[in-house]
């Protein structure tokens, strides 16, 4: 990003919408949200098909861009794990006519926005608090999000930048604490050999510890989604809400093994489409309980802040952190 940039497309892509919004990198609050826009992925053949409309729409001007993309960026090239986009960043940059653009994944972009969020931007879970921390103090956060999958990342901070940490944590095997977890885990065995976190914490994984339940329960659920055992959840289905508690349980059990893997001591911070929906039950849940619960760390792990993130575009922000943290590192190099 050069020293002289403004005004850069930031983005957001996933399997079924595609969100653009403008950041101006000289303001307080870079992320202009009035700008924000989505569509369909379906309606365009390419994302700068996507981009170039948008800024026609809007009848603004970039030079740069960050998009962050729910998929594998793996050099120029970017593939969106559940829509056939395949994305060239050499090609998408010359057809927009950019001077820069990067394509970053989609949990770069979510570690990212932790460097712009504010208090208002996080609803607190458990007894320990957390402030913004001025860019000159160092940090190290994590970050994770069940939604479709379980993704799993982290924020190193260090002398005024800010380092993304894209891993596959959500791959990591399940470790069950209870026998009722115990019985689980035999039961999605016996379906999916070896079992990670992410058949467990994600919206799938939802459904999957219902079925396993309903198993031990000698009941037949029948086809359900992730909604429609929230819904049920929220009648009072027996079976429902437990499954809910489970998977509130064994996320914060997750969340605790991600810090303690990270050295994220100073706070984890929950994102994804599923926490929003579960917010006041994750506030009332063994979330915390189990995310302490760890042994002779347990003391240490009381001490720190897990943050449920409440803005309504992480991805967003965290493409603009990303453009701000371009711009600063090149203003360092040419300094």
């Amino acid at each position: 990003m050069s020293p002289e940039a403004g005004c850069v497309l930031v983005a957001d892509i996933g399997g079924t919408n595609a969100r653009f919004a403008l950041a101006d990198l000289r303001a307080a609050t870079p992320l202009d949200q009035a700008s924000i826009d989505e569509y369909p992925v379906t309606q365009f053949a390419s994302l700068a098909d996507a981009a170039a409309h948008y800024l026609q729409e809007r009848g603004a001007s970039a030079h740069s861009g960050v998009f962050a993309v729910a998929g594998r960026v793996d050099g120029d090239e970017a593939r969106i794990t559940n829509h056939p986009w395949v994305i060239s960043n050499s090609r998408t940059r010359a057809q927009l006519g950019f001077n820069e653009l990067h394509l970053i994944n989609d949990f770069v972009a979510q570690a990212m926005c932790i460097a712009l969020l504010g208090t208002d931007d996080v609803v607190q879970v458990g007894g320990a608090s957390w402030q913004p921390a001025g860019s000159d103090q160092p940090r190290n956060y994590c970050v994770l999000g069940p939604g479709t999958g379980l993704g799993v990342g982290g924020l190193v901070v260090r002398d005024g930048r800010n380092y993304p940490l894209a891993t596959e944590g959500g791959h990591a095997s399940f470790a069950p604490a209870s026998p009722e977890q115990i019985r689980i885990l035999e039961i999605l065995s016996a379906q999916f050999g070896r079992v990670s976190n992410e058949r467990l914490v994600c919206g799938p994984g939802l459904v999957n510890i219902h079925r396993a339940l309903s198993e031990m329960a000698a009941t037949d659920p029948g086809l359900l989604q992730p909604s429609g055992v929230t819904a049920a959840a929220a009648e009072g289905d027996p079976v429902a809400v437990r499954a809910v508690e489970v998977f509130l349980e064994i996320f914060g059990a997750v969340a605790g093994d991600a810090v303690l893997v990270q050295g994220a001591w100073d706070g984890v911070f929950l994102t994804g489409g599923l926490v929003p929906r579960l917010l006041q039950q994750l506030q009332h849940s063994g979330f915390r309980q189990r995310f302490e619960s760890k042994g002779r760390f347990s003391a240490t792990m009381s001490q720190i802040p897990s943050m449920a993130i409440v803005h309504p575009n992480p991805g967003l922000l965290g493409a603009a952190a990303y453009a701000l943290d371009m711009q600063r590192a090149s203003f360092g190099a040419t300094a």
